[in-house]
């Protein structure tokens, strides 16, 4: 378990360096094209995203909470999942999280925060509803699991990257409509760019989500069985899921890669790149560990 949560702090110093590569280059591009290669022009594009990427990760949680819609949850609006979820913090010796809910009949969940004592677990109101004790308590000792493997971290920052490549690509091709240079051989090259960053950029987010491995869920799932003891319990609620789907009707794909399972609607180009294992191999892992127990 220790060397799952230093591989995700170096996965975190990785990822972070291959941003600023990215953006460096981007801005270096851009002061080329439309600045005259001043260099400043790269550094403020550096300074800035690196000052954005910093406040995304210090209230980034809070973020990626507001744009699913999640809604804060106390003792006494829902006993039973605060319970549940203050049972397993004091089980893993952790924190208690802030607890949220989301109104969406899919059955999903998401842990979210930068380390555990800046943590948050999300759950639609779809997964309470057709999820048994046991059941439930496997899907948040799952998502305890990301928060004590430092997950959390490794996904706030992928996601704080990922709205700043996009936000990149945007300027770019917002300037190339709209820059006023008189150059038109500039104005059409940066046109051009603008094209092939807006369309590469979505690419690249995925490529930054997909650094945070299908393996973590492995681990999450291995976490929380060993926690609860009792694997069947989240075994059964993958084949719910499975049953019912797990899209919600509020799609965000900058932090799809936060959730418990893929929230977002089947296609054969997104399962291609998902960066959720398939639900039948979880549950195949999980049914292996309950035989050998």
């Amino acid at each position: 378990m220790y060397s799952a949560i230093a591989e995700n702090k170096r996965r975190t110093v990785i990822i972070m360096a291959f941003f600023i590569l990215a953006v460096g280059g981007l801005g270096w591009l851009f002061s080329k094209i439309y600045g005259n290669g001043q260099p400043s022009i790269t550094i403020g594009v550096l300074v800035g995203a690196l000052i954005y990427t910093l406040i995304s990760y210090y209230a980034g949680s809070k973020v990626a909470l507001a744009v699913n819609g999640a809604q804060a949850v106390g003792k006494r609006d829902n006993p039973r999942l605060y319970r549940i979820v203050e049972n397993l913090a004091i089980t893993d010796g952790l924190p208690t999280p802030a607890v949220y809910m989301i109104n969406d009949p899919s059955p999903n969940a998401f842990a979210t925060g930068r380390n555990p004592d800046h943590s948050a677990v999300c759950v639609t109101s779809g997964l309470l509803e057709i999820m048994d004790d046991s059941e439930l308590q496997g899907v948040i000792a799952h998502e305890m699991g990301h928060v004590k493997n430092y997950d959390i971290r490794v996904n706030i920052i992928a996601f704080a990257l990922t709205a700043v490549i996009g936000l990149l690509a945007d300027i770019m091709l917002r300037l190339a409509w709209f820059g006023g240079d008189d150059n038109d051989s500039n104005n059409q090259i940066l046109f051009i760019l603008g094209i092939v960053a807006a369309v590469l950029a979505p690419i690249v987010a995925t490529l930054i989500q997909l650094a945070v491995s299908r393996q973590r869920e492995y681990l999450a799932d291995a976490t929380g069985a060993m926690t609860t003891r009792y694997p069947e319990g989240l075994a059964s609620a993958l084949e719910k899921i499975q049953q019912t789907g797990s899209a919600l009707k509020k799609q965000n794909t900058s932090t799809s890669h936060l959730f418990f399972a893929n929230p977002l609607k089947s296609h054969g180009i997104t399962n291609l790149f998902s960066t959720h294992p398939p639900l039948e191999d979880r549950i195949k892992r999980l049914q292996e560990m309950d035989r050998k127990a």
